[in-house]
């Protein structure tokens, strides 16, 4: 029994000293997939940017920052991208013990019966005095492949590829939740602005109504005034059932988002006192490559796609198996346990080469070069997404700027025009038209304004996202 054991483990040691032999040659992500700078940007080296920001770090209101807890610790979807990890590590855990043997216990115990007239029936008859014959078993078997072509060395890449792009589908998860929760609690503020410049208007409405009554009764003007006003003053009352309407059904999204049942948010600040942020640090292309979770996701899916073509490589190459077995075997129970005379041992090894099949395996590897070209082509994909991302986001925050100075002074002087028209009309010195047409336009004109802040706030929260920011 030694001198087989001893056979068996310099065999093991002489396949050990050859699996570093590799069949296939991976393919790096390529490198001209990043431009030197993004478009609208400053030329610059400078690699840092405001995507390594910590998601606490870059939103400031309190009530956002509860919303984003929550729906980081609470959401749905966030639960169910941890789980995936949790089951992509178990995999990458199994794959760890590919190289070990599989080891099994086992206790047989058959009898056969030969028939009389049979050559081992007669014989059983004349050396035993018996026709049966019993066999009883007990041991431990072990198989093992040699991994001489990087097989398994190659599944256990992959599987840590799939479980590290596991948690990179979770972070990217949670970026868009960030983004998404932030731009709702915006929203929600300019609705609030919204709702409260209808309100106004709509009082501004009520008081010119009141005045060309005065008028009308005086004989100073006819009732198609009063009718024009009337109408003006049902256009601004309209608006307040449906900002109500818009309020409720953005409350229910932050509450989706957040994991809890429909409830009203709470608000403690207006949108006309939220700072627009100047981020001018927004670093290189090719350090997205370390902050996008998509973009690190599509580089790991290449690093699989690489394992991959090396597993179906090496099933073209002949695979070594090697079985041992030893134990206890009696052909009598009384005997079974009778130590050294019932001991056994058995080794044997082999070379399996694909012949009938060799086509439908090299298949298989065509189909893997062919996934793993198609993993280089989704990198690039990727890399264009995220530049294209952050050179939009880069350009609506510089442009947004520009065209909210100019609305806020059309905004000021319609205030300015909306005052005069109405002293002008009490004095006699304007038509109701113009003061229609003033008290229209600023209505337009503050509702407007409102939704540019909010644009601008959510640009900001775009450049965030696509730089990568949100996970941390």
């Amino acid at each position: 029994m030694k001198k087989y054991i001893t056979k068996f483990v310099m065999v093991v040691i002489m396949i050990t000293t050859i699996i570093s032999c590799n069949v296939s040659k991976n393919i790096e992500t390529p490198k001209d997939a990043f431009p030197e700078n993004f478009r609208n940007a400053s030329v610059s080296t400078d690699t840092i940017s405001i995507g390594d920001l910590e998601w606490k770090n870059f939103f400031i209101e309190k009530y956002i920052t509860q919303l984003i807890d929550s729906a980081i610790t609470r959401n749905n979807n966030l639960q169910i991208a941890t789980k995936n990890i949790e089951i992509a590590q178990f995999r990458f855990t199994q794959s760890k013990w590919g190289n070990i043997p599989q080891a099994n216990l086992f206790v047989n115990a058959s009898t056969s019966n030969p028939s009389d007239n049979s050559f081992t029936g007669k014989n059983l008859s004349q050396a035993l005095g018996q026709n049966h014959i019993d066999d009883y078993s007990a041991g431990v078997s072990l198989s093992w492949e040699a991994d001489i072509w990087g097989k398994i060395r190659n599944q256990k890449k992959g599987a840590f590829a799939e479980y590290l792009q596991s948690e990179e589908v979770k972070k990217a998860l949670q970026t868009t939740i960030v983004a998404n929760v932030s731009s709702g609690y915006y929203n929600l503020l300019m609705l609030d602005a919204q709702l409260q410049i209808a309100r106004q208007n709509l009082k501004l409405n009520d008081s010119t109504t009141k005045i060309i009554k005065l008028k009308y009764d005086a004989g100073q003007v006819t009732s198609l005034a009063i009718q024009q006003s009337e109408a003006q003053k049902l256009n601004a009352a309209q608006l307040i059932p449906l900002l109500e309407q818009n309020i409720a059904i953005q409350e229910n999204a932050l509450s989706v988002l957040t994991g809890s049942f429909p409830n009203s948010k709470q608000r403690s600040i207006r949108l006309s006192s939220i700072e627009v942020k100047n981020n001018a640090s927004i670093g290189i292309p090719s350090s997205l490559v370390s902050r996008r979770p998509d973009v690190r996701s599509a580089e790991l899916a290449l690093k699989v796609a690489n394992a991959n073509v090396g597993i179906t490589k090496a099933d073209l190459y002949p695979s070594l198996k090697i079985t041992a077995q030893g134990g206890l075997n009696s052909f009598e129970t009384s005997n079974w346990f009778n130590i050294p005379a019932s001991l056994f041992g058995t080794i044997a090894g082999g070379l399996t080469q694909p012949l009938l099949n060799n086509k439908k395996v090299r298949t298989q590897y065509n189909i893997a070069v062919a996934e793993r070209e198609k993993a280089v082509l989704s990198f690039r994909q990727a890399v264009l997404v995220a530049v294209s991302e952050v050179s939009n986001a880069l350009v609506k925050v510089e442009k947004l700027a520009l065209q909210e100075a100019f609305l806020q002074e059309r905004v000021k002087t319609l205030q300015q025009a909306t005052k005069n028209s109405n002293l002008l009309f009490k004095n006699g010195m304007a038509e109701y038209l113009e003061v229609l047409s003033a008290q229209a336009n600023i209505l337009q004109s503050e509702l407007e304004l409102a939704n540019m802040k909010r644009e601008q706030l959510i640009a900001n929260i775009e450049l965030y996202r696509s730089l990568g920011g949100g996970w941390k």
